[in-house]
């Protein structure tokens, strides 16, 4: 379990328990403060308070170690060397997830600068997933994609979270928060997180995720 408490970044004050195979949906406009909350919550950012993984203080596990464990996936993930597979320990590893979500087999030797933004979308998650985490803290991750990828992700994700793992997804699709949602977060004003359901302080709508396996 994910336990977030008074955890303070900028005009953001948030409690929360993140069950084991449970997904929270985060919706809100633009500037309302998601990504700031998830990469607090990565400690990617300078912020304030108690977060938790299964009661160890996420200050008892080293920084690597943390964000191996609780991994924030950016809307546009970061790349350190210009070859696609040299970003993936074992390439080989990765390739059937790298074909389910639609790409080629034959991608990895591809520079990136050949990748479309849905692409390196994509490659992203594959490279997220690999680290197999408790936690995924993920910052859009199908805005670049057309409808045939992003059920593709959608699934992809629904069979992680069957199996245990948590999830916090920021998305301005309201359909798809309640596609993948265990519960539906939407804010009431800048920075604050209001209404009934989790301590987070969040409106909180049912969400079939477990329909899409």
């Amino acid at each position: 379990m994910l336990t977030v408490s008074g955890l303070k970044r900028l005009h953001i004050s948030v409690s929360f328990d993140l069950q084991d195979g449970e997904c929270v949906a985060l919706q809100g406009p633009s500037g309302v403060g998601k990504t700031e909350l998830l990469r607090s919550i990565a400690d990617l950012d300078p912020n304030e308070g108690t977060v938790k993984l299964d009661g160890t203080l996420r200050e008892a596990i080293p920084a690597p170690a943390w964000r191996k464990q609780v991994t924030y996936l950016a809307t546009e993930p970061g790349w350190w060397s210009d070859i696609v597979q040299e970003h993936f320990t074992v390439w080989d590893d990765a390739r059937p997830l790298v074909t389910r979500l639609g790409l080629p087999d034959g991608c990895g030797p591809w520079p990136i600068q050949r990748l479309s933004t849905g692409e390196r979308q994509r490659l992203g998650l594959v490279r997220a997933l690999m680290l197999r985490s408790r936690v995924f803290l993920l910052d859009e991750p199908t805005s670049a994609l057309d409808a045939a990828s992003t059920t593709a992700v959608e699934s992809l994700i629904a069979e992680r979270i069957a199996n245990g793992t948590s999830v916090v997804w920021s998305t301005h699709d309201n359909a798809q928060a309640r596609r993948i949602g265990t519960f539906v977060g939407l804010n009431g004003q800048a920075g604050a997180f209001v209404g009934a359901g989790l301590a987070m302080g969040l409106f909180v709508i049912a969400g079939p995720l477990l329909d899409l396996l």
